[in-house]
């Protein structure tokens, strides 16, 4: 080495003692000449679409309402669809057996549930070999700073454990598409799956939230869910009649290579104009307003925020959350899943922004680059101006849809105004399970006179959301009527969180009585005067009409006081009606 030392420079020379102490180090460890194994994605068999007619694609993780509406679209487009059932504590369970250690909530309770499911087709006859060509499981998969990222391995780590290795997951990546992009796969991800995907959404949203603005006004118990029943299915067979558009023969030959280009216009044009959807909407609305409703009945008005799965969920998954709510006597404002669909748009604009300039360079280009410095900005502007244009649409295709139910839902969020709200507390930049969204929303719905009280469900061990509780302590010291209450979810500790939230539920409670009794002074009404103006106007008691929202005051009922007043006024029957702040 001593006489070589003087031929090599410096860095050459600490580069060969490296190498020597390497190999002294390996062959200590008796792992000298053991080639380096990275590791490799498992292959896996895949879906093909010759298989489409006979194979059954598996799917869950909304609401029940959803999850049909997205059958029918599916077996519209020609697939063979099937929901997974509500996950329950047994599924809880076997995820727990089959899966890792350390796994949050909703990990557990999908994994074990599309186990249970595979174990009891296993008990109807079929064998493991038939299962595993018959069905495949379709999923949404993500990247990120929580256990989300890791579910694709989790499936199939429980479904080797449990018997089944070989069977298909197919993951669409929220920031890249289906994993299976050939031509010839068995999910084709075009205009009409996703424009399906997102309408079957859509009604699912709106119907929802009618059907939990409806149910605690009922006069007749379990009117809202049988008509409810009867929607979905109606809707449903509305998907599943649908036939995708095409361009015809003749003019697809005319117009050559163009065909595809038409094509897509064509369907996305058909997408804004059709009444397909709206009209099948509006039937279920006039099945709803039969319904009688007493808006006198005071309720608190309760919005769920949280963790996505843990507040869409409809099952043991958040303890049963959202009946047990109705049944001690609250209103339920749930959470659409467009919420969601116009965030991730909106990320995408803020990453737009924040990157500007990047892909040409380390930095943006110098000022007196002009012609570089243009050529930046009009892509950056090009590409914001389709993601802006494509959230309008979505919003606007949401509330065409909402208003063909009655416009019984609310508005969706701003998203501009929810990062201006959250922003302070939350780094909007900071991603992760709904990033800043539970602080704004928390915000937003409490200063907005929208609910009595905010419940963020959110699974056992979610680090976003245990950030975001971190944050909420702040936001709680500096508006000091918020009435927030956080719950982990788990498999167990169902008594425990019911009687948190019966506690802060009883706090509700009480502000909406006050409130209630304070606008039937300002108006100098009896609640027996209100009933007896109601049952003399019967349109009062149908859930579509539509009562004005008064600033300050967040109950149904007391919004009705307010209306009846200001009716009775107009009608000569009263004082004038006094401000109700």
């Amino acid at each position: 080495m001593s006489h070589s030392a003087g031929l090599i420079g410096p860095d050459q020379l600490i580069g060969l003692r490296v190498a020597e102490e390497r190999a002294k180090l390996e062959q200590r460890a008796r792992i000298a000449g053991n080639a380096v194994r990275h590791f490799r994605r498992p292959a896996e068999r895949p879906f093909v679409k010759a298989e489409r007619a006979h194979t059954t694609v598996l799917f869950g993780g909304l609401t029940w309402k959803h999850e049909s509406l997205i059958q029918g679209v599916l077996e519209g487009l020609g697939y063979r669809a099937e929901p997974l059932p509500t996950p329950d504590v047994a599924a809880f369970q076997t995820g727990k057996e089959f899966g890792n250690n350390g796994q949050c909530n909703p990990t557990y309770f999908t994994v074990g549930n599309l186990v249970q499911f595979l174990q009891e087709l296993e008990e109807q006859g079929l064998s493991k070999r038939e299962i595993i060509d018959r069905y495949v499981f379709f999923t949404a998969g993500a990247c990120g700073p929580c256990r989300f990222g890791m579910y694709e391995s989790e499936y199939r780590l429980a479904l080797r454990n449990s018997g089944y290795e070989g069977f298909r997951v197919l993951i669409f990546q929220q920031s890249g598409g289906l994993s299976q992009a050939d031509a010839e796969a068995g999910l084709e991800m075009n205009i009409d799956f996703f424009l399906g995907i997102l309408n079957a959404m859509n009604c699912g949203d709106v119907v929802n939230e009618g059907a939990y603005a409806i149910r605690p006004y009922e006069v007749e118990g379990g009117a809202t869910d049988r008509v409810l029943g009867e929607s979905v299915e109606r809707l449903r067979g509305a998907f599943r009649n649908r036939r995708p558009w095409k361009l015809g023969s003749r003019l697809a030959w005319s117009l050559g290579n163009f065909r595809d280009t038409a094509e897509y216009f064509g369907k996305f044009i058909r997408q804004l104009r059709s009444d397909e959807y709206t009209r099948v909407v509006a039937e279920c609305r006039d099945r709803f307003n039969e319904i009688e409703v007493d808006r006198l009945r005071v309720k608190p008005i309760v919005k769920i925020t949280g963790e996505f799965w843990a507040q869409t969920t409809e099952g043991d998954g958040n303890f049963n959350m959202f009946r047990f709510l109705e049944r001690e006597g609250a209103q339920v404002l749930v959470e659409p899943i467009g919420t969601w669909i116009t965030y991730m748009i909106h990320q995408v604009v803020q990453k737009y922004a924040d990157h500007k300039g990047l892909e040409e360079g380390a930095q943006l280009p110098p000022l007196w680059k002009l012609g570089k410095r243009a050529r930046v900005e009009l892509n950056y502007r090009a590409k914001v101006a389709r993601l802006k244009a494509a959230e309008a649409i979505f919003r606007r295709e949401y509330h065409r849809i909402g208003t063909a139910l009655g416009s019984m839902e609310h508005e969706l969020a701003d998203q501009y105004e929810l990062q201006r709200l959250g922003h302070p507390y939350y780094n909007s930049r900071s991603g992760g399970g709904e990033g800043h969204l539970e602080i704004a929303k928390n915000i937003y719905y409490s200063n907005r006179d929208m609910a009595h009280m905010v419940l963020s469900l959110k699974p056992f061990g979610c680090m976003p959301s245990t950030q975001s509780d971190g944050a909420q302590a702040a936001v709680i010291s500096h508006f000091r009527d918020m009435n927030y209450l956080p719950v982990e979810t788990s498999g167990e500790g169902e008594i425990n969180a019911h009687s948190r939230v019966q506690m802060a539920l009883g706090e509700a409670k009480a502000k909406a009585k006050r409130e209630f009794q304070e606008c039937l002074a300002k108006t100098g009404l009896t609640l027996a005067d209100c009933r007896a103006y109601v049952g003399e106007h019967p349109e009062l008691k149908r859930p579509m009409y539509r009562v004005p929202h008064t600033k300050g005051v967040i109950g149904v009922a007391a919004n009705m006081v307010l209306h009846i007043g200001d009716r009775m006024r107009r009608e000569g029957r009263r004082a004038p009606l006094q401000e109700c702040a």
